[in-house]
């Protein structure tokens, strides 16, 4: 079995509206999906990608107003790479620095990067790609020929980078690329969330906390693929957890050996089980067995706007 890669990527964060602000109107994601927290209902679950929510684009939140801060470090992903159209570089260099966020610029593997961090010190980093779909949810301010198409990739801090490697290549089955300076490179064969960099240079101990990333999911396409994967886990003893329903996809969580939690959830079936596609992200969406608590939830839930980019 293969992964075709990313399949969401999950972080904490404090202020849900602060959140919202930031990658619907200055990143120009559409919301998605407006949930709670399965495991802990009193706080949100947002989801934010391309306009259909395909599977490679999506970056969830859990905002938990009072949580410390966290810090980045080894255990955890370190950078999320968003991809963007060739040409449209200098479009979101000048639109981030108008909301006066700093810059940094890098190169890895012969491609620019552009560096930057969300509000909760999230790392964040955008490149310049052909590859991928163009994303159809523009505004005003972003138009199509600029958006986001979704994921790059994403920098991967593991305590034990080897180890790390061992399990995208010979259990994810992702392909191994190239070695330079601090990183390796592995690749799938999906046209978004298909790069991943292992970063080899030692670092601090990741905190978790607000600003850092909870989890990283990988692709599988269906529900046989996924009990074969967890089957495949238990056999290589990582400890899965049990099968998962996460209303929108089936997850499953186990830790890898350099520490960082992973997740392997369905393509299917997506985010409009329980909303038209033009209704994506407009109110708040709870699972069957929550439903009797709505109410609850609407009391306890603070208030967000959402700027939509239409």
């Amino acid at each position: 079995m293969k992964t075709s890669g990313i399949h969401h990527i999950t972080a904490i964060v404090n202020d849900p509206q602060v959140n919202v602000d930031f990658y619907s109107r200055i990143l120009g994601l559409r919301l998605v999906k407006k949930t709670v927290n399965f495991d802990r209902p009193e706080v949100y679950h947002l989801y934010f990608g391309n306009e259909s929510g395909d599977p490679g684009s999506i970056i969830t939140f859990f905002p938990w107003p009072k949580l410390p801060k966290g810090r980045v470090g080894t255990g955890q992903v370190g950078t999320t790479t968003y991809v963007v159209p060739k040409g449209s570089m200098d479009f979101w260099e000048n639109r981030l620095r108008e909301y006066g966020i700093s810059l940094t610029s890098n190169t890895r593997f012969n491609e620019t990067y552009i560096g930057f961090e969300d509000p909760d010190g999230l790392k964040l980093e955008l490149v310049e790609r052909e590859e991928g779909p163009d994303n159809s949810w523009s505004s005003k301010e972003i138009p199509t020929k600029y958006a986001i198409k979704g994921f790059g990739g994403a920098t991967l801090n593991s305590v034990q980078p080897h180890k790390t490697a061992d399990i995208l290549e010979n259990v994810l089955g992702m392909e191994f690329v190239a070695q330079e300076e601090n990183y390796l490179r592995f690749k799938t064969d999906a046209s978004l969330g298909n790069k991943l960099d292992i970063k080899l240079s030692p670092s601090v101990r990741g905190l978790p906390g607000a600003g850092t990333i909870h989890h990283i999911a990988w692709r599988a396409k269906d529900e046989k693929e996924h009990k074969n994967w967890r089957t495949l886990l238990e056999e290589k003893e990582y400890k899965p957890t049990e099968i998962k329903e996460r209303n929108y996809f089936k997850a499953i969580y186990f830790y890898e050996p350099g520490g960082i939690l992973f997740e392997i959830a369905t393509d299917p079936p997506g985010f409009t089980v329980d909303e038209a596609p033009e209704e994506l992200g407009t109110k708040l969406m709870l699972p069957s067995w929550f439903e009797p608590k709505r109410k609850e939830f609407e009391e306890i839930l603070p208030p967000i706007g959402v700027h939509f980019g239409k």
